[in-house]
């Protein structure tokens, strides 16, 4: 307990400095406070040794199954073989390359299929990292997206088989195949089922008098975690289990978000703040691990320097199979072939893989060499996307300038509704305390005229009572009404654009929701 919160902490220190320094990545400002972390003898006691299989479960499982959850089941459908060309052929062709290259350097084969394995797998959200602010093509970051959710399972397998070479000193290439089979079958089987059995409870409870929304809300919180166990149980992928469930949720949701427009609201709060949460989560976790890996293995790192050879090398081959299979079979353009390559960013499944070996029967000396490799392939496939991108994509401006833009419509919207409620005939008390909720809309409010009405409201009670008066409700509606005018107003004279006064219009929305709510105490 003590050490996710100290993590917690550490994540929401690291976004409020990343929005002080918008050039940085705030990927690469959690790593770097997880650097911290680790480093502070008092700190780093609190959190405990990585723990491969709880780290799964807890993090990884939610966030993948949130992932599938925004991807479309028709894009997936539609993109099957692009799918399986990367996320099981390329992955393979890679592990097969960079093993049979390895072994020429010297390691044994069952050493390199496990470092080859552990390479496989892409990460989405240290892409987008990497290609923060950049004008990346949309298909091919749809095709890294999508590899993303579904090479893991590949690269497990891929591991298992490592290890169990290893362990015994025998490769069961025929058990192999059918246990990936089996794990990958039965995973999209597991995962899509139960999905669908909690569909049909769900709609059935949303149409009848025993629906309650916090139960609701309840159960598909613990989805992914459900799902993660009751395929780890029956020995299939967990992976593809809570993706196949989180896409199956999605075309659920589509067709479904108003009958319980609360409970899909929190829904899509909650999925928003956990994947924000949980990413960071992520980053913290492996800045505290790569700093014990590089402190623990400090005085015995340099004495030979194979494992940078190594990392190199896979890092090298990774890249060059990636760009052959996107100039040979999706027969991309070199610079597309070039992007695509830089784009097969490592993270954390790359890291859970790597401390797994651990429990499966290697030795201390073996893990110890796999996880400096592996260390550097995360860091250079990290750190050369980020420099190459800067230079080789331009930057996007529409997404840099967004927040300039934002704030100008919201100073002429909000200029809209102050005029609205001028001729409203309202008390001086009611009157200001409207006012000083619109002029929030646009972060006009100081410290100081904060700390006023909190003393106003707080001491008078005709003040409050006024907050909760009629006239002020109805003052506000008329100035949301306004806002909202003036927004389609924008958009039909080709002044604003869609993306934009939506995203301001649903502001407004939720605003006049609050306003209105009967059980909202607040206001």
């Amino acid at each position: 307990m003590a050490s996710s919160f100290v993590i917690m902490i550490a994540v929401a220190l690291s976004n409020f400095i990343g929005k002080g320094i918008p050039g940085v990545a705030s990927s690469y400002i959690n790593i770097l406070v997880g650097v911290g972390i680790a480093a502070i003898p008092v700190l780093n006691t609190i959190v405990p040794e990585f723990n491969d299989e709880v780290f799964m479960l807890l993090i990884i499982a939610p966030l993948l199954f949130f992932e599938g959850q925004l991807t479309p089941i028709q894009r997936v459908k539609a993109r099957m073989s692009g799918i399986l060309g990367t996320a099981v052929g390329l992955a393979l062709a890679s592990a097969v390359v960079i093993a049979l290259v390895l072994h020429q350097l010297g390691l044994a084969f069952p050493l390199a299929l496990m470092i080859a394995a552990i390479s496989t797998p892409t990460d989405a959200t240290a892409f987008d990292s990497v290609a923060e602010a950049r004008v990346f093509p949309k298909q091919l970051k749809d095709r890294l997206r999508l590899e993303s959710l579904f090479n893991d399972a590949t690269g497990i397998i891929l591991l298992q088989a490592g290890v169990l070479w290893a362990v015994t000193g025998h490769l069961a290439f025929t058990q192999n195949v059918q246990s990936f089979l089996y794990a990958a079958i039965g995973g999209i089987v597991i995962g899509a089922g139960a999905e669908i059995l909690l569909m049909l409870i769900r709609q059935y409870l949303v149409r009848t008098r025993f629906d309650v929304v916090s139960s609701q809300a309840l159960i598909y919180f613990l989805t992914p975690f459900m799902l993660y166990l009751v395929a780890e149980a029956v020995h299939v992928s967990p992976i593809i289990a809570v993706v196949s469930g989180g896409l199956m949720h999605n075309s659920e949701a589509s067709r479904s978000r108003f009958a319980s427009p609360r409970q899909s609201h929190f829904s899509k709060q909650f999925t928003d703040f956990a994947t924000q949460i949980l990413n960071g989560f992520v980053f913290v976790v492996l800045g505290i691990s790569l700093e014990r890996v590089i402190a623990s293995g400090f005085t015995t790192m340099f004495h030979s320097l194979t494992w940078i050879g190594v990392g190199l090398a896979v890092y090298v081959l990774l890249l060059v199979s990636r760009y052959v299979y996107a100039r040979l079979f999706v027969r991309t353009s070199r610079r597309e072939a070039h992007l695509f390559a830089l784009g097969g960013v490592h993270g954390t499944i790359t890291l859970a893989m790597t401390f797994s070996i651990m429990s499966a029967g290697v030795s201390r000396s073996t893990f110890n060499f796999v996880i400096m490799v592996e260390t550097v392939v995360i860091i250079l496939s990290m750190l050369v996307p980020t420099i190459l991108f800067k230079i080789i994509l331009p930057l996007d401006f529409d997404l840099v300038n967004r927040r300039q833009r934002l704030q100008a419509v919201r100073e002429e919207m909000v200029a809209e509704g102050m005029g609205a409620i001028n001729n409203l005939g309202l008390s001086p008390i009611a009157l200001e305390s409207v006012q000083y909720d619109l002029y929030d809309q646009i972060g006009n409010n100081s410290l100081a005229g904060f700390l006023h009405q909190w003393r106003t409201v707080s001491n008078d009670s005709s003040v409050y009572a006024s907050l909760r008066g009629m006239d002020q409700q109805r003052a506000l509606m008329v100035a949301f009404q306004a806002e909202r005018a003036y927004l389609l107003d924008q958009v039909k004279r080709h002044i604003l654009d869609e993306e934009t006064a939506n995203r301001l219009y649903g502001e407004v929305l939720l605003s006049e929701s609050m306003a209105l709510d009967p059980k909202n105490r607040i206001m």
